[in-house]
C-alpha cells in the first residue's frame, strides 16, 4: 500500500496546470539609443561603490541604506509578501494534527433505551489529516505560482527602491554641494567688492570718483549679499533633505562641510541595449512578475470549472476509559474524501475567469508601458549627460574669459583708460558666468546619477529567491 500511496501522493503534488503558456510580450521600443555612446563603465557590471568615487558620498549612502525609513517599509512589504507565498505554498503539502479529547456527557431516562439515566465516557488519542485538495488540475499549483510572482515582484520593486534611494542621497549630495560652492563664490565676491566700494569711496573723497560710482559699486555690493542669502538658504534647504534621507538623529555630523572640487562619480557609463536594461531594470522585471502572476491566475480559475477532491481523515486510538487508550482493539480511524463538482453556479466561475483574463491584458499593458517610460527615461539620461558635457566645457571656458576681462578691465579703469561702468559690467559678468559653470557642472553630475539609475544600476544582482 505505501507504493501507490507514494506515486497518489507525487502525482497531487504536482497536478497539471490550466494556466497558458507564457510569453514575454515584445518591447514597443526600438532595439537602440539614438546617437548614444558605448564607451566607458558597462552599467551591467556597475554597482554603486564604484559608480561613487567620492568616499564620504560612500558613506552617506550607506548610512542611508541602513536607516531610511521610506526603505525599511519597503523592505518590510517584502518580508509581508514572503510569508504570504509560504502560507500558499503549506496548501500544497498535505499537513497533520496531533489531537486528544475526552468526552463525558449524562443521558436522560426518557433518552436512554434502558429506560434509566446513565453516564457515558469516551476519549481518544491520535493524529488527524485536516481538508486537503488533490490539486489534480494545478488550481492549488496556480494560486501558488502567483503568490511566488507576487512575491518577487515585490522583491524586484525593493531593488528598485534601494536604487532610488542611492539616486536620491546622491543628488541631494550634489545639490549641497553645488549651494557650498555657490554661497563659498559669493562670499568672495562679496569680500572683493566691498574691498572695491572701500577704495571707490577714498577716491570719491579724494575728488578721482563721482557719487555715481560710488552708487554704482554699493548695488554691486548689495547684489552679493541678497545672493550671499539666497544661497545660504538653498545650501540649508538642501541640507535638510539630505539629512532626511539618512534618517538618523546625527546625520548632519555625517555631511562634509567643505565643497568638493573633483569628481564625485564615474564620468562615462556605457548604456547597452534596451534588451539588456528590460533583463536588468527591477521595475520592467516586477512588472513582467506581476504579469506572470496574473498568467497563473488564468490557471486557477480554469480550474475551477473541473471537480475538487479533498480528503480529510483520522488514526488513532479510542477508549471509554483513560487507561484503555493504548489496550489492543482500541485502535480507530476514519477516512472521508469529499468529490465537489460546481454544477450551477449564476456565471461566477465564468465571470471569474473573464476578470483574470482581463487583469492579465491590463498587466501586459503595464508591463509594456514601464518598458517604454524606462526607454525615455535612458534617452532622456543620455541627451542630458552628453549636452552638460559640452555645455560645462563651454561655461568653463566662457568663466575663464570673463576672469581675464574682469583683470584688464580692472587695470584700464585704475589706469584711467576706461571707465567705472565698463569695470562694474565685467565685475557682473565674471559672477554670472562663474555662477552658471557651478550650475551646470552640478547638473551634468545630477545627469549622471539620473542616467545610473535609469539603467538599473547601482544593486548587486543576486537571486531573490533560490528555495522555489
Amino acid at each position: 500500500m505505501r507504493k501507490p500511496a507514494l506515486m497518489l501522493l507525487a502525482l497531487t503534488l504536482s497536478g497539471c496546470s490550466l494556466a497558458p503558456s507564457y510569453e514575454r510580450p515584445l518591447a514597443p521600443v526600438a532595439q537602440s539609443w539614438s546617437a548614444a555612446s558605448q564607451t566607458g563603465t558597462a552599467a551591467a557590471s556597475l554597482e554603486w561603490q564604484r559608480f561613487i568615487v567620492d568616499p564620504d558620498l560612500r558613506q552617506l549612502v550607506s548610512i542611508a541604506l541602513d536607516n531610511n525609513r521610506s526603505l525599511r517599509q519597503t523592505l518590510l512589504d517584502i518580508e509581508q509578501a514572503r510569508a504570504q507565498y509560504r502560507i500558499q505554498r503549506a496548501d500544497r503539502v498535505p499537513g497533520l494534527n496531533g489531537s486528544a479529547n475526552g468526552n463525558r456527557q449524562r443521558l436522560p431516562a426518557d433518552l436512554s433505551n434502558s429506560g434509566s439515566s446513565r453516564v457515558s465516557s469516551s476519549y481518544q488519542v491520535g493524529v488527524s489529516l485536516p481538508e486537503y485538495e488533490l490539486d489534480l488540475f494545478g488550481r492549488v499549483k496556480n494560486l501558488t505560482d502567483a503568490a511566488l510572482e507576487q512575491y518577487l515582484s515585490t522583491e524586484e520593486a525593493g531593488r528598485s527602491a534601494r536604487i532610488a534611494l542611492i539616486a536620491e542621497v546622491s543628488q541631494a549630495y550634489l545639490t549641497y554641494d553645488g549651494a557650498q560652492r555657490r554661497l563659498l563664490l559669493t562670499e568672495q565676491t562679496l569680500a572683493s567688492r566691498e574691498n572695491s566700494l572701500g577704495l571707490i569711496s577714498q577716491r570719491r573723497t579724494a575728488g578721482a570718483a563721482t557719487a555715481l560710482d560710488y552708487q554704482e559699486a554699493l548695488g554691486l555690493v548689495e547684489q552679493a549679499r541678497a545672493e550671499l542669502e539666497s544661497n545660504a538658504r538653498q545650501k540649508q534647504q538642501a541640507l535638510n533633505a539630505l539629512v532626511l534621507l539618512l534618517g538618523t538623529a546625527d546625520a548632519a555630523q555625517h555631511v562634509p562641510q567643505v565643497p568638493q572640487d573633483k569628481p564625485m562619480l564615474i564620468q562615462d557609463i556605457a548604456p547597452g541595449t534596451p534588451s539588456e536594461l528590460i533583463e536588468r531594470r527591477p521595475d520592467i522585471l516586477a512588472a513582467e512578475h506581476r504579469l506572470k502572476a496574473r498568467n497563473a491566475d488564468i490557471g486557477a480559475a480554469r480550474a475551477a470549472f473541473f471537480p475538487r477532491i479533498s480528503l480529510t481523515g483520522s488514526f488513532g486510538t479510542a477508549s471509554a476509559e483513560i487507561s484503555g487508550l493504548f489496550d489492543g482493539g482500541s485502535r480507530a480511524w476514519s477516512f472521508v474524501p469529499t468529490l465537489s463538482l460546481p454544477i450551477f453556479d449564476a456565471g461566477r466561475n465564468s465571470a471569474n475567469l473573464d476578470l483574470v483574463k482581463v487583469r492579465k491584458d491590463s498587466a501586459v499593458a503595464a508591463y509594456e508601458g514601464t518598458i517604454q517610460t524606462a526607454f525615455r527615461e535612458v534617452a532622456d539620461a543620455l541627451s542630458a549627460t552628453d549636452t552638460l558635457r559640452r555645455e560645462e566645457t563651454a561655461r568653463r571656458n566662457l568663466a575663464n574669459t570673463s576672469n581675464a576681462t574682469l583683470k584688464l578691465a580692472k587695470a584700464r579703469y585704475e589706469g584711467g583708460v576706461d571707465s567705472h561702468l565698463r569695470y562694474l559690467d565685467a565685475q557682473r559678468s565674471h559672477f554670472t558666468n562663474e555662477s552658471d559653470y557651478i550650475e551646470t557642472s552640478t547638473r551634468r553630475q545630477i545627469a549622471l546619477v539620473d542616467l545610473f539609475r535609469s539603467l538599473g544600476g547601482g544593486w548587486s544582482n543576486g537571486t531573490p529567491f533560490a528555495n522555489r
